[in-house]
């Protein structure tokens, strides 16, 4: 097998730019304290070519596609377990994983919100995450308050992680080309263990505030506590573009304390 045919119904763009590729691996920092690195839908394997001979860390591939796992085992036929086939969004880490991990990848854009949510979910074991989204959504992952593109994946993900914009790619460097532009981030895990707040309601404030978010939280709120039980606090006649996640964790705690 000599190539991997792209799949639409799989978002599948394969990066073809190996200068890229070099830059996007070269952005991983196993400093940070990892030993494994797992790379999401390598496809036909170009960032794979470069994390493989590293030995500084342990690199492990998932993809769900069938003629990229054949394309794989017969490129890499020493790999074994560490060629996962599977559906990186149902994964169970502790399977494979018993220390920490860096994620890395040229991700689905169709997919690519639920696998950060992934990520979130896995945090605890996830140190850092090196990227590729489409633009706006690397953008919106970057985005400080009072940005147009913050919302709810932004605060989501600063949460846990700090997170940087490190380089935009143009469609010429995939295979087929994608319609949109591309961008790299890095996420680097804080030192956030939970919230401190209550991380359930935290997660309610959050999206309730952004689904309606040119209005005040005092009127985009309702959803989650009445407004007569609202105090008097000064966030209330902000929108939620406004406010950092320390912000809203001051909210989530009043809101707890009226609910």
């Amino acid at each position: 097998m000599n190539s991997v045919r792209a799949k639409k119904h799989l978002g599948q763009h394969f990066l073809t730019d190996k200068n890229t590729a070099a830059k996007i691996v070269g952005a991983l920092r196993p400093q940070l304290g990892y030993d494994a690195v797992l790379e999401v839908g390598p496809g036909m394997g170009i960032l794979s070519e470069v994390l493989l001979p590293n030995e500084i860390y342990r690199t492990w591939l998932i993809d769900v596609d069938d003629e990229s796992i054949q394309y794989l085992q017969h490129k890499y036929p020493n790999l074994g377990e560490r060629l996962i086939h599977g559906d990186f969004l149902k994964l169970d880490f502790a399977d494979h994983f018993e220390s920490k991990l860096a994620i890395i990848g040229n991700f689905p854009y169709h997919i690519s919100s639920q696998i950060l949510f992934k990520i979130l979910d896995e945090r605890h074991r996830v140190v850092e995450v090196v990227g590729m989204f489409q633009k706006e959504v690397a953008e919106r992952c970057a985005a400080p308050p009072g940005n147009k593109a913050y919302g709810i994946l932004s605060v989501f993900v600063q949460a846990y992680y700090h997170v940087e914009y490190l380089f935009t790619v143009k469609a010429g460097a995939f295979n087929p080309p994608p319609k949109v532009l591309s961008g790299v981030v890095r996420l680097t895990r804080n030192a956030v263990e939970t919230l401190e707040c209550d991380e359930r309601l935290f997660w309610r404030v959050v999206k309730a505030a952004f689904n309606q978010r040119r209005k005040t939280l005092r009127n985009a709120l309702a959803v989650v506590i009445p407004k007569d039980k609202m105090s008097d606090h000064p966030y209330y006649d902000l929108r939620a573009e406004r406010l950092s996640v320390a912000d809203f964790i001051l909210l989530t705690n009043d809101i707890a304390q009226h609910i």
